[in-house]
């Protein structure tokens, strides 16, 4: 009865304490099929998948595999079911090769000499290939780049016989040519028969890549759908309940004076190696400049150098016609320059602290938010009430811990925060990692009025869609250096990718 069906998961129903993440939702995926399940941040759908792949238990429902009731209590027992997965942070050993750590876990595996581990590498380099995987599997870990260690990962899942793979955000880390390879990797699985189950909030990747979509809303799976009965907008809508708004038509503005000024700086990282090398930008008043990069190229330390988190060696910046001191967060801050953080809840928000602590963290010596060193309680709750209406903050309290909230109404608190501090200059990192599309357009709505009203950002991002929608010139960062630099009119996906890739003649090879 159940033999077109690689993967059921029947009325699947999962509380945490007393809130449903999932309420009695019916999945189903075909093999030789690449499968989508989309929904927004809290949809559930990560919750559905960790459930498959043995992360949780289902408060009750069942889940049938191949047409076989199956008993999943951990990962363990998924990957002996044929489930594997490929998580968006990467669980790897580091100071391991990409061998060893594929083989890590099979009982008595390192202590049976170098005969046993070159023949494993063999087998391992042969599945690889044959899917299109390739990366040196002799290599520590720290030595291979994000997009081989993401294969790694595929490989490992192969490797131990998982016949559905489910691939949490795979492109997220990834170049457009990396990110195209593995749409080629995903066809080649589906050819031998495997079931794909892809997460991600990227449509133009869905509808390129996937060939059934399911579609999860507030717990629930609400609409599925062959590729082919669908589109982008539609799924827009399914995801977020309502019509989105139309993409903002891109007017080119009179940009002003200069007011970012970076001249052949160095700044070197925590392991005292050199993040940024002789690096020399600079932003106008009015205008979003967007800096592209594979993860790890220098952007980190390049948003942590501009707002004070980090000093640098030598060179020089000018902000606003004058000197920025170097590695001052207060005079980053009174300068006009605001952090949107790559990690929101690592380095942005305070996680046990309600709203109105959050929002006071860079206020609260000023004469309205504080006199005489005590804080004017009442008043900065009125204050706290305006902004969470203003930016639309979805909480059930100005008292509840943002950690509590979801990513998108952290981002949306985290956004209120620094925009009402009016900045000159706002350096915006990854700003919409993990949300999903209602709150994207919220926060590229916020960032694009920045613009228009005269006022400078600096999107640093892997999303090469984003950067190239939102970004009045566009910068590409490889090795802690800009090697390319482009008009929007002018950007040119294939020749952004090369550069992001470390190719410094991609002008030449594209043309």
């Amino acid at each position: 009865m159940h033999e077109n069906y690689s993967v059921e998961m029947r009325q699947i129903v999962k509380h945490f304490g007393s809130v449903v993440a999932n309420d009695l939702v019916d999945f189903r995926a075909k093999p030789g099929q690449i499968h989508a399940l989309l929904g927004e941040n809290g949809a559930g759908k990560s919750t559905m998948m960790c459930m498959l792949s043995g992360v949780y238990r289902p408060t009750s429902g069942e889940i049938i595999l191949r047409g076989e009731q199956a008993k999943i209590r951990s990962p363990k027992d998924a990957m002996k079911l044929g489930v594997g997965m490929v998580f968006q942070n990467f669980r790897l050993v580091q100071t391991l090769t990409a061998a060893e750590n594929i083989v890590l876990g099979e009982k008595t595996s390192f202590w049976r000499g170098a005969g046993w581990m070159n023949d494993k590498q063999q087998e391992i380099a042969a599945i690889a290939r044959q899917f299109g995987l390739p990366f040196p599997v002799d290599r520590p870990i720290w030595q291979l780049s994000v997009g081989e260690q993401q294969r790694v990962e595929i490989v490992k899942t192969l490797y131990r016989g998982a016949s559905l793979i489910i691939l949490d955000e795979p492109t997220s880390v990834l170049t457009p040519g990396e990110a195209e390879q593995l749409f080629e990797t995903l066809q080649h699985m589906k050819a031998e028969g495997k079931t794909v189950i892809l997460t991600t909030h990227k449509l133009k990747e869905v509808m390129a890549a996937s060939d059934h979509i399911s579609v999860m809303r507030k717990g629930k799976l609400i609409h599925s759908m062959e590729k082919s009965a669908t589109n982008e907008r539609d799924l827009a809508r399914l995801m977020v309940g309502k019509e989105l708004g139309e993409s903002r038509t891109f007017q080119p503005r009179p940009q002003g004076k200069r007011l970012l000024e970076v001249q052949e700086v160095d700044v070197y990282a925590d392991q005292g190696r050199k993040a940024l090398d002789l690096i020399s930008l600079h932003v106008n008043e009015g205008e979003i400049v967007g800096v592209a990069g594979v993860a790890g190229n220098g952007q980190k330390e390049l948003a942590e150098m501009l707002t004070g988190l980090k000093a640098w060696k030598r060179g020089t910046i000018y902000f606003d016609g004058k000197d920025l001191k170097n590695g001052s967060v207060r005079a980053a801050m009174e300068a006009g320059i605001a952090h949107v953080p790559e990690n929101r809840m690592k380095s942005g928000l305070a996680g046990s602290l309600g709203i109105v602590d959050n929002l006071l963290l860079k206020s609260y010596r000023s004469k309205e938010r504080s006199r005489f060193g005590f804080l004017r309680m009442g008043m900065n709750r009125s204050w706290a009430e305006g902004l969470v209406e203003r930016f639309d903050v979805r909480t059930p309290g100005l008292d509840t811990p943002v950690q509590q909230l979801s990513g998108g109404n952290q981002q949306k608190l985290l956004f209120a925060r620094e925009v009402h501090q009016e900045p000159l200059l706002m350096v915006a990192v990854h700003p919409t990692q993990g949300l999903d599309v209602g709150a994207t357009e919220g926060v590229h709505r916020l960032l694009a009025d920045m613009r228009d009203n005269g006022k400078s950002v600096l999107l640093i991002s892997e999303d090469l869609d984003e950067v190239i929608q939102l970004s009045d010139r566009i910068l590409v960062i490889y090795n802690g250096q800009i090697v390319g630099e482009m008009s929007r009119e002018a950007a040119d996906r294939e020749k952004i990718g090369m550069y992001m890739a470390g190719l410094q003649d991609a002008e030449e090879v594209a043309g």
